[in-house]
């Protein structure tokens, strides 16, 4: 039999059995499902590895099945901040049930690092909330093939600088209007969240007051990716 070492997020916990549980997890290879035999006993070995919110390394032993066999578990980070803070801990529930679909549809290796760089800055008290789930929702579409154009509008016309704009919820994009909100600097904020990692974008300043829209924008852009 084949075994595989990969870091490793837990998506989804499902109890089989007495004792055992079958665990489905992102890694940077792909989505994995295993079964972690005896993993609700009190003295499990692989408890502690297997935590929601944590980052862990683990050691899958592939069969003939869909479904590996977890053969170790070991604990890397636990994002235990994220559970000081309801909204927070609300979205990372979120984003991984949005991963677990969207990975069933799509075996990504990009989900992996979309979701660990979410669970990082969830963790991190100082990165702004709505930063954190805008830039998510983004690279959640554009992974899935449904990416917001910041490039042309819907009608088709390249968006320019000098003109504002709204967000159709029909044609899932940007429409040129004399009173819209969203100005240049929105779109290069959006261009900027949907080119860099979070990591990156975390550190630019002098945004506060664009990033509400640009969060609007992509939760309604996102709706039809759920």
């Amino acid at each position: 039999m084949k075994s595989e070492t990969t870091e490793a997020i837990v998506l989804r916990r499902t109890n089989y059995g007495e004792a055992d549980r079958i665990i489905q997890f992102s890694t940077p290879l792909g989505r994995r499902s295993a079964m972690a035999r005896g993993v609700r006993k009190s003295r499990s070995k692989l408890a502690g590895g297997v935590e929601l919110l944590s980052l862990s390394q683990v050691v899958l032993r592939h069969g003939r099945g869909e479904i590996s066999t977890l053969v170790q578990a070991r604990m890397i980070k636990f994002y235990k901040n994220i559970l000081d803070n309801y909204d927070k801990l609300q979205f990372a529930y979120e984003a991984m049930k949005m991963v677990a679909y969207s990975s069933e549809i799509i075996d990504e290796p990009g989900w992996f690092s979309i979701l660990k760089e979410t669970l990082e800055a969830l963790d991190n008290k100082t990165v702004n909330f709505a930063l954190i789930k805008t830039w998510f929702y983004l690279n959640y579409a554009k992974l899935l093939g449904n990416e917001l154009s910041l490039v042309s509008d819907v009608s088709g016309q390249a968006l320019s600088q000098n003109r504002r704009y709204i967000y159709d919820k029909i044609e899932h994009g940007l429409r040129h209007s004399e009173r819209g909100e969203i100005t240049a600097d929105h779109i290069k904020l959006l261009r900027l969240m949907s080119n860099y990692p979070l990591r990156v974008v975390m550190q630019v300043g002098g945004i506060e007051g664009i990033l509400p829209d640009c969060w609007l924008i992509a939760r309604s852009h996102t709706e039809l990716n759920k």
